[in-house]
């Protein structure tokens, strides 16, 4: 670690959570670790310091539209009084603000997740299928006019960079901090059955009905434990009314590492999204964080994961109860097939998709824009 601080850093979002995987455990901390002096601004109770990194309180909005129309220009206030020597934004709702820190002479970045054309056609609040085109398309020119400003833009998917196709456009992956994954404690829990673990945010799209409904076709072969937020209360409520929810143990939300914890306590991660347009090219963290806690994986048997991840999953259609079931119990009874994914998966991301190598790409970005 370099304790000597180089130059200050401001990212910002209105959007994301604190405890967010890709803002603040991978980018923030990083840069924090290594000299930058590093300010959030994010929605949190309050400003403080964690693991190095300037935490600066945004209050949670009352709705989407006081996020958007209000406290997007609280963000900026906040952001412009740090007087950074790089701004780093990761919402497609701040770019009006990334736009006017450039008018204002500051180096500016735009962090870009996914899709978001493509993420579009998925949100109900939208209305009906042509609201979402229009907004897609909107969208789409939107962010390829205003990356003319953005010093850098980094994407979290090569498609996405496919999508923007600009010079200034480069890939920094969703990886696994493996370090992290291979320091989590021990966990103390009672297994009383082989356990399948889904871990991130639950909804309705990711196919969190499907598993369910998978565990009560195995009939308590298995069990599943979920851990993440419940986007949506009601569709929790829909869950518990499965007769296959007796096999699941809702562990709700859990800090990152205690996460990590329960994955290297499971037998099977699983990861069976719907086919939704911003998932079929998606690269999610939990695959690489599944794979690098030696776990074999069941994926949705989309082109491009199958592409990525051939030899170190097995593939399944999503939306198909009964062949999700079947390839649980395939990987139950089939202990060396399971084994050998297991070892493939830890392989593929120590070579290629480890946060270790994917943060030399992040600091090699601000060394190189600091230099300009």
């Amino acid at each position: 670690m370099n304790n000597k601080i180089h130059h200050k850093v401001c990212q910002i979002t209105t959007v994301h959570p604190i405890n967010d995987n890709r803002v603040f455990h991978k980018e923030c901390k990083t840069l924090a670790q290594n000299g930058y002096y590093v300010n959030l601004v994010i929605q949190h109770d309050k400003d403080e310091t964690i693991d190095g990194v300037h935490v600066l309180a945004l209050p949670k909005p009352k709705n989407r539209f006081s996020r958007i129309f209000g406290l997007t220009f609280k963000a900026m206030r906040r952001a412009l009084k740090q007087k950074a020597d790089i701004y780093h934004f990761h919402d497609s709702e701040l770019i009006p603000v990334g736009i006017m820190l450039k008018l204002l002479g500051k180096k500016v970045i735009y962090d870009v997740h996914e899709n978001v054309p493509k993420q579009f056609m998925n949100k109900d609040w939208l209305g009906n299928i042509y609201f979402k085109k229009i907004a897609a398309a909107g969208m789409s020119i939107l962010e390829k006019f205003c990356k003319i400003f953005f010093d850098v833009i980094i994407v979290a998917r090569p498609d996405i960079a496919e999508h923007l196709s600009s010079k200034r456009t480069k890939v920094i992956l969703n990886a696994a901090v493996l370090k992290t994954i291979d320091e989590a404690p021990d966990i103390k829990i009672e297994k009383t059955r082989p356990v399948v673990i889904y871990a991130g945010g639950i909804t309705k799209i990711r196919g969190i009905t499907e598993i369910i409904q998978a565990m009560e076709i195995l009939d308590g072969k298995a069990e599943l434990w979920l851990l993440g937020p419940w986007q949506i209360e009601s569709f929790r409520d829909e869950c518990k009314k499965l007769p296959g929810w007796k096999y699941v143990n809702d562990l709700g939300y859990k800090p990152v590492q205690e996460v990590f914890s329960y994955m290297k306590k499971a037998d099977i991660g699983i990861v069976t999204f719907w086919p939704a347009p911003n998932h079929l090219t998606t690269l999610p963290n939990k695959p690489f964080e599944y794979m690098s806690s030696y776990l074999p994986v069941i994926m949705s048997n989309f082109d491009y994961w199958q592409e990525i991840f051939q030899g170190c999953a097995i593939f399944t259609d999503p939306q198909d109860t009964q062949q999700i079931a079947e390839k649980i119990n395939l990987l139950l009874d089939d202990k060396n097939l399971a084994k050998n994914l297991a070892v493939a998966g830890r392989k593929l991301v120590e070579d290629k998709y480890s946060w270790e190598a994917e943060s030399k790409n992040l600091l090699q970005i601000y060394q190189d824009l600091l230099t300009k």
